[in-house]
């Protein structure tokens, strides 16, 4: 893509060059703010042996777990196994290579890798199967061990609103992990709600600049709840 406006026609444009072996950074936490139309569009277009770094993998046929189905992931880098029982099963099998990272080291490998750091060292999982295999330096009396930064070949992105320019905000808690994966991408794909004229989004209003987006696209969504909790009319708060 070439120019100030991103806008794509179709999701097999916005993936156009995915290919077997590629890393995909995936945006969202559990089902909110998941680019749920450009994971169908991976699944549509095969590609296979893909390594996928997200905090979680979907659920069983939703989000990443469609990718599960299809067994196009070789490796997952994420910090919680969620509730799909088949990415649970693919991993106790050895049939699917899981790298499971604390939650706030994964998102700062990410914003390292989007930032052009390549590394940092952290206490987080000191002491721990985490720290095997790293190397450990002490500060200040203190141990750390180095953790290398995370970049990707797309980073697939669920956004709310953007201009044409790129230019994106996220509703809420939609933020999650999208802005970090946003930068750390080689080719970032965002996918919105709505698109607006350059000029109607306020600059303070921004999460991620359209200069990370290379391709942005309308979508329809699901937005499917993972776990949806029910108190019946008239009920204590707290059951004895």
């Amino acid at each position: 893509m070439a120019g100030l406006d991103k806008r794509v026609s179709s999701y097999a444009q916005a993936l156009d060059g995915l290919t077997d072996g590629m890393t995909l950074l995936a945006g969202g936490f559990g089902l909110c703010g998941i680019p749920e139309n450009l994971i169908a569009e991976v699944r549509r277009r095969q590609v296979k042996d893909l390594t996928v770094v997200s905090n979680n993998c979907g659920v069983d046929g939703f989000g990443l777990g469609l990718l599960l189905e299809t067994r196009q992931v070789r490796k997952v880098v994420a910090s919680y196994v969620g509730e799909n029982a088949l990415f649970e099963r693919q991993v106790l099998s050895g049939e699917l290579e899981i790298e499971l990272t604390p939650q706030g080291t994964l998102a700062e490998k990410v914003r390292a890798g989007g930032a052009g750091i390549p590394a940092f060292y952290t206490a987080t999982g000191y002491g721990t199967p985490v720290a095997a295999g790293k190397d450990v330096r002490q500060f200040a009396g203190k141990h750390y061990i180095l953790e290398e930064a995370i970049t990707g070949d797309f980073a697939l992105i669920k956004g709310w609103k953007a201009d044409w320019y790129g230019n994106v905000v996220y509703r809420h808690t939609a933020q999650n992990f999208n802005p970090l994966m946003a930068t750390a991408g080689r080719i970032t794909v965002v996918e919105v709600e709505e698109i607006v004229p350059p000029g109607e989004l306020p600059p303070s209003a921004i999460h991620t600049p359209g200069i990370y987006v290379d391709r942005l696209i309308v979508g329809q969504f699901e937005k499917r709840i993972e776990q949806r909790t029910l108190r019946a009319e008239g009920c204590d708060d707290v059951n004895p």
